[in-house]
């Protein structure tokens, strides 16, 4: 029983990052209903938290990863772009001063 909870809120985890007062309501159910000890709880929510947190940063990262493909196919100005063109305008202006 506990293992497919925690594949089941580590999926949902991942799909829709859930706060450590939610999971913590699910296993206080279950330990309302004898399904895990108080003891093993606490272990068990830090856990799913931290697989929470630790499936979040890889989306954000493949996230990052992607718009800064789809940015590189479409040939668009970086912000590094951009500042790299104003500082040179601002050295052409110097010059011409």
């Amino acid at each position: 029983m506990r293992e497919t909870l925690r594949k089941g809120l580590s999926l949902g985890l991942g799909l829709a990052v859930t706060t450590k007062e939610q999971v913590e309501k699910v296993v206080d159910e279950l330990v309302e209903k004898g399904e895990m000890t108080r003891e093993s709880s606490t272990s068990f929510v830090n856990k799913i938290v931290e697989e929470g947190q630790q499936v979040e940063k890889d989306i954000d990262e493949k996230i990052q990863k992607k718009v800064k493909e789809v940015l590189d196919d479409f040939d668009i100005a970086t912000k590094d772009d951009i500042r790299r063109i104003e500082q040179r305008l601002n050295e052409l202006e110097d010059k011409e001063d």
